[in-house]
């Protein structure tokens, strides 16, 4: 009996030591998981600061009131985005835990607004990185000016008058902005079409990646989903046209595009460039998870007949 103790008591050691290691150890991942939560928003929050900063890092021509404005709207901006990436809860950012939707996003945003300081910068300081730059941009520029273009039509919305110089600096920007937007857009097919995305990205948590869309709204979800991807890639494919319109109808009320506002004329600019490509990658995205969902329906219902299926 004593030899049975104690094999008992030394089984209990070894299992209580065990469970203790495993509690440890989950807490241990826990702290280590938030702590990457907590660094990756700081680290997204730290490159919106860069993003907004950029333009009036690189012109030589702001003022002391853009600059105070311009850094608050960096702060506003950075705790957005921090207290969005580190509460677990959804916000209003989508596809938060789906890369590398916004990474693709951001970084085309991010390299047209670089581009397009450079653009203007070279008007002020010739480098020959703003030379190569401009260069690009007015090759792209011309190709792209043709009647009813969207680059034609943002040259258009300028204001009568305009000199040579300022229709030229329009389409550069203009062109090269296109052109950075055509290219994240096939950068973002080729990634899903390669990762097979969403189905490799883990679980898709709807809740959490469209915050916007209630799936209790009623009506199937597939075909709302599929109903909004082509509503997105509609709007998407008519923004470039309809921008410069908008812009040249509130001439009169608001000011007609200048590019004597250096910020102002780059802003405007990669807003028009930008919000079309992002619409159409979150309507792409959008049907992607409709066709995921639609599929893994066709698998559960195949293996409920299976298993309900005679022996």
């Amino acid at each position: 009996m004593g030899n049975i103790e104690a094999i008992r008591h030394i089984w209990r050691d070894q299992n209580g030591k065990r469970a203790r290691r495993r509690i440890v150890l989950n807490q241990f991942e826990g702290k280590l998981a938030v702590v990457r939560r907590v660094l990756g928003a700081l680290l997204r929050a730290f490159l919106v600061v860069l993003l907004v900063i950029v333009p009036s890092m690189l012109l030589p021509s702001v003022t002391a009131d853009t600059a105070q404005v311009i850094a608050l709207v960096a702060f506003f901006a950075a705790a957005l985005t921090f207290f969005e990436y580190v509460s677990v809860y959804p916000g209003l950012v989508e596809f938060r835990d789906a890369p590398p939707f916004n990474r693709v996003r951001f970084a085309a945003l991010f390299v047209t607004v670089l581009f397009l300081a450079l653009i203007v910068r070279g008007t002020y300081s010739p480098t020959i990185v703003t030379e190569f730059i401009r260069a690009i941009g007015a090759l792209i520029g011309y190709v792209l000016d043709f009647p009813y273009s969207p680059v034609r039509l943002m040259v258009l919305a300028l204001p009568a008058g305009s000199s040579a110089q300022e229709i030229e600096l329009m389409r550069e920007a203009a062109g090269l902005s296109y052109l950075i937007s055509l290219l994240s857009l096939a950068i973002f097919l080729i990634v899903l079409g390669v990762r097979h995305w969403p189905s490799r990205s883990g679980s898709f948590n709807v809740w959490i990646n469209l915050p916007t869309f209630d799936p209790t709204a009623g009506g199937d979800v597939v075909k709302r989903l599929k109903r909004d991807a082509r509503i997105n890639v509609v709007i998407g494919f008519l923004l470039p046209f309809l921008i410069p319109v908008v812009l040249k109808a509130a001439a009169s009320t608001f000011g007609a595009l200048s590019v004597e506002s250096d910020q102002s004329l780059i802003w405007a600019v990669a807003a028009w460039a930008f919000l079309p490509s992002s619409l159409f990658m979150r309507g792409i995205a959008m049907g992607r998870i409709a066709s995921m969902i639609a599929e893994k329906r066709r698998q559960a219902y195949a293996r409920a007949e299976l298993d309900h299926a005679p022996a």
